[in-house]
């Protein structure tokens, strides 16, 4: 079994270092302090799936170090609770919003989105989580949740970059699995339990073709400062994540390995 690999706390810890900043940059064409699949026209598009006015009332499931959750209250005033289990990706995302003078609209919380969450019944018009799910056990009862927390007509966008498209080895899942905890989903299983939760389905939609240019460019921007990030995270993880990467490429440049974003509603 291959060593774990630290792709989470060192993104989150060292997000306002310059190297890093200028990964996402190039991985993305935008910096917000991203670690997912999530493309820029995709970040811009789902403010107008969420339908969100400034009036908004949005919940950030899994928010990282918070970028995307400051940019959307910034951009659209709307107030945006996030929430991250991973304590490092809190307190950035925290800092972020005190330097960004947002802390009366945007607050960060760590919980584990498995769990009950301390929020009211219809709380909520807007509720999104980007790459989480797969990370989190009990899905069922995540999508169940997150209908008690929306408001009657509120909209829900969540991605799963783990949907099994086609023969993956064992060597090959372990390799994708660098981090903490993940779930693969055979196909149609998110739609039935959308279904089963209560929410409606209203797109389901393949994006794996933008997780296949992310991973390129995320390893290429990587490699290029391998000297800088050796010296951050030491040699053995900075390897492990080149090949974590590389390995994301293969699976959905091959479609071996689906992502898909969904857009649902109460």
């Amino acid at each position: 079994m291959s060593k774990k690999i630290d792709l989470y706390n060192s993104s989150y810890s060292n997000y306002s270092l310059e190297t890093y900043s200028k990964i996402r940059l190039e991985t993305y064409g935008e910096d917000y302090g991203q670690t997912s699949w999530v493309s820029t026209e995709e970040s811009h598009e789902i403010p107008e799936l969420l339908q969100l006015t400034s009036d908004s009332s949005v919940l950030d499931i899994g928010c990282g170090s918070g970028g995307y959750a400051v940019g959307l209250a910034r951009r659209i005033g709307c107030r945006v609770v996030g929430f991250e289990i991973n304590a490092s990706g809190v307190k950035t995302a925290n800092a972020l919003a005190d330097s960004e003078k947002v802390t009366d609209l945007v607050k960060f919380e760590q919980h584990d989105a498995s769990k009950e969450l301390p929020y009211e019944d219809n709380s909520f018009d807007a509720i999104y989580s980007t790459d989480v799910l797969c990370h989190v056990p009990l899905r069922r009862e995540v999508l169940s949740n997150t209908k008690r927390l929306l408001k009657p007509g509120g909209k829900f966008v969540f991605s799963d970059a783990l949907v099994i498209g086609g023969l993956i080895s064992y060597e090959e899942l372990e390799n994708r699995c660098p981090d903490g905890m993940y779930f693969f989903s055979p196909p149609g299983i998110n739609e039935q339990l959308i279904q089963e939760s209560g929410l409606t389905l209203l797109e389901a939609r393949d994006t794996t073709e933008n997780c296949a240019l992310l991973s390129k460019r995320w390893h290429d921007a990587r490699e290029k400062r391998k000297d800088a990030l050796i010296a951050c995270e030491g040699k053995e993880n900075f390897l492990g994540v080149q090949r974590f990467l590389a390995g994301v490429h293969r699976l959905t440049s091959e479609r071996r390995l689906l992502r898909f974003l969904y857009t649902c509603s109460k």
